[in-house]
């Protein structure tokens, strides 16, 4: 880690326009509760891989992927249903949406995994979006954390430090996040709309929503440029507000470039946009750790070389989900 600290850029805005001869995946996981705050949590999830001839054009729809699934307070997934439909995908029922669903999912969705298709990106993220769903919630109430965390603060600090401790960059020992048990130092910014105003065709149709909702959004465009693969990525986590517009507890911007016979990583960058704590963006300076790794590799190296206070969970979740990459460039 380096002795310059990087810092928060702010939020990335809409997706760039589409360039000429690109590939395109995004895909989006909304959440929401019909039952209100402690109930189960009605999950939709949307994979799109376009291909754009030129700028201007309207973009070629290579692969539209969805999924619904319900998944309790306890993380347990009740239902789920995928298009197109994977029956296999039935085994993954009844197991927690954490480490339980990554380490079956290999096994459920293999045609899909060796495909890169979006099936598969969209159910790796629903650990994720199940993870830090509940956040939505604060933005519609103060009292929230207290009924997230119905204990004393000395009871709830001695729970998180023997919990958290370690387990991240940002909840390194001694950092702001062990201690902020109740969120006050919590840090989110205002964003706007994925698309772009001038090319909304270039981010897929999103889920009409009211109330309290919260999404989990990833962009990944692929092109060649001077005899190099090039790659833009965005990450977002973010929840509604009561007055019609979104909060970001995390974002992050991924550019990259890659050799185009051997699919390994040349350069690497990592920008950190909005995270909820001061010690958060350290993480970033850690990914070159990645270079010289073949793209297809990512989805198991970055847990190694990025493992706990080396890396951000959501960081390494879009690092990860670059493995896609190959697979999307032998579509241009």
């Amino acid at each position: 880690m380096s002795d310059k600290q990087p810092h928060l850029l702010g939020p990335i805005g809409h997706a760039p326009l589409r360039r000429a001869a690109s590939i395109r995946r995004t895909t989006s996981i909304d959440v929401f509760w019909p039952g209100g705050y402690g109930s189960d949590g009605h999950f939709r999830g949307i994979g799109r891989d376009i291909y754009s001839n030129s700028a201007d054009s309207p973009p070629q729809t290579l692969a539209l992927q969805r999924f619904e699934a319900v998944v309790s307070p306890q993380r347990e997934i009740a239902r789920l249903s995928t298009v197109p439909a994977r029956p296999s995908a039935m085994a993954l029922v009844g197991l927690n949406a954490g480490s339980q669903l990554r380490k079956a999912l290999d096994g459920a969705l293999a045609e899909d995994l060796v495909n890169s298709a979006p099936l598969y990106l969209l159910l790796d993220d629903l650990a994720g979006a199940s993870l830090v769903a509940n956040w939505a919630w604060s933005r519609w109430g103060d009292g929230w954390l207290n009924q997230f965390i119905p204990i004393s603060d000395a009871l709830a600090l001695e729970q998180r430090r023997n919990s958290m401790t370690g387990v991240c960059t940002g909840f390194a020992e001694g950092s702001s996040a062990i201690t902020d048990i109740r969120g006050q130092l919590h840090d989110a910014r205002a964003v706007p709309a994925l698309a772009h105003p001038d090319d909304p065709a270039g981010w897929h149709r999103l889920p009409a929503s009211s109330g309290v909702t919260m999404r989990r959004a990833r962009r990944i465009d692929v092109w060649h440029e001077q005899g190099r693969l090039r790659i833009d990525a965005m990450f977002q986590d973010s929840a509604s507000t009561p007055d019609g517009g979104r909060m970001a507890v995390h974002e992050y911007g991924l550019q990259a470039t890659a050799d185009t016979q051997s699919a390994k990583l040349l350069t690497l960058v990592a920008q950190p946009r909005v995270l909820p704590y001061p010690e958060c963006p350290a993480a970033a300076d850690n990914v070159s750790r990645l270079i010289g790794l073949p793209l297809a590799s990512l989805r198991q190296q970055v847990l190694l070389a990025l493992r706990r206070e080396l890396g951000c969970t959501h960081l390494n979740d879009a690092l990860r989900a670059l493995a896609e990459v190959p697979a999307l460039a032998r579509c241009i």
